[in-house]
């Protein structure tokens, strides 16, 4: 059975009741859901969110009264009731869907160039690029990859769509490893790239954050928010709205009493936290994940411009 990244931390973050009524909003193949479900007792409730037809027929294998499962991205939270005791999402790509070649996620192994988490949603890998201008490719590869090399592989990429359709991952692979002239050792030239374009296809970043301001609209005072992030780009945008919420900013030049200053609608559990030197050895894709904490105070929860009801959808 596929073991998640940091289980017993992330589950312990949770600080489960055993009455109490739980998400796991990234459901996979349902380690994080049975850890949960373990500490539960007979009148809690776990809810799992995914959007893989995949992760949705693992789900079926739980036959439990207290668990239910909704197929959808973990940025909709309608179907949640108004709140919860506490929510963990174990954000990017999955090890199975990694190590399907038939999802096209990885370069390590031929595949059709798909990449998408729902296959049956949105454009493929392979259909956006086959259609995206070169500059746009440029960026997504520069900003969701932090490559340096974004414009020659974006250069190669319309080159050689040119030629043929650009239809599976070891044609990008290819492609990549020969517009990059160095890469970090023991890194494959085509790790940036493939994160990058999986990112954009999945909307993965936006998806984070619809999800946050959401997700501590439905949790009940003293619930819990867990978030487990795989790189910088998605872990910043956890860490700084969370600050966000702990520690709000006032303008300097706002003249306000202490009675009137804006109370933090989070507060942040314990320190960042990163898997151990043997969880690594066991699982390396555990090498770059962090895991942050935050609790839900009793102030009523008020974003800047936008004010959230107790089962209310949230836009920005």
């Amino acid at each position: 059975m596929h073991q998640p990244v940091l289980e017993s931390e992330a589950v312990a973050a949770l600080a489960v009741k055993a009455a109490g009524t739980y998400v796991d909003g990234t459901f996979g193949r349902g380690g994080h859901s049975r850890a949960i479900l373990a500490q539960l007792g007979p009148r809690g409730r776990l809810i799992a969110l995914d959007r893989d037809p995949e992760a949705e027929a693992a789900a079926r294998g739980i036959a439990d009264p207290r668990f239910s499962f909704v197929r959808t991205r973990f940025s909709d939270l309608s179907a949640l009731p108004p709140r919860v005791d506490g929510m963990l999402f174990d954000l990017g790509v999955s090890s199975p869907q990694l190590d399907d070649p038939r999802r096209g996620f990885s370069f390590r192994a031929d595949g059709p160039l798909d990449m998408r988490m729902d296959p049956a949603s949105g454009p493929s890998a392979a259909e956006w690029l086959a259609t995206a201008e070169q500059q746009q490719i440029t960026e997504v590869i520069r900003d969701y990859g932090e490559e340096r090399f974004a414009k020659q592989i974006a250069a190669a990429i319309v080159a050689a769509r040119g030629r043929e359709p650009l239809r599976r991952t070891r044609q990008l692979a290819d492609l990549v490893a020969g517009a990059v002239r160095t890469r970090e050792p023991g890194q494959d030239p085509a790790t940036r790239t493939f994160q990058a374009v999986r990112i954009h296809v999945n909307r993965e970043l936006e998806e984070v954050s619809l999800m946050l301001p959401e997700a501590v609209a439905r949790l009940a005072e003293g619930g819990r928010l867990a978030v487990i992030s795989f790189h910088s780009l998605e872990d910043r945008i956890v860490k700084r709205f969370l600050q966000s919420q702990a520690r709000p900013e006032v303008p300097r030049e706002l003249p306000l009493r202490a009675s009137e200053m804006p109370q933090p609608v989070l507060k942040i559990v314990g320190r960042a936290q990163r898997a151990t030197d043997a969880e690594t050895r066991r699982n390396p894709r555990a090498r770059s994940a962090i895991l942050r904490v935050a609790e839900r105070t009793a102030v009523p929860l008020i974003f800047p411009n936008t004010r959230i009801e107790p089962g209310a959808r949230w836009r920005n």
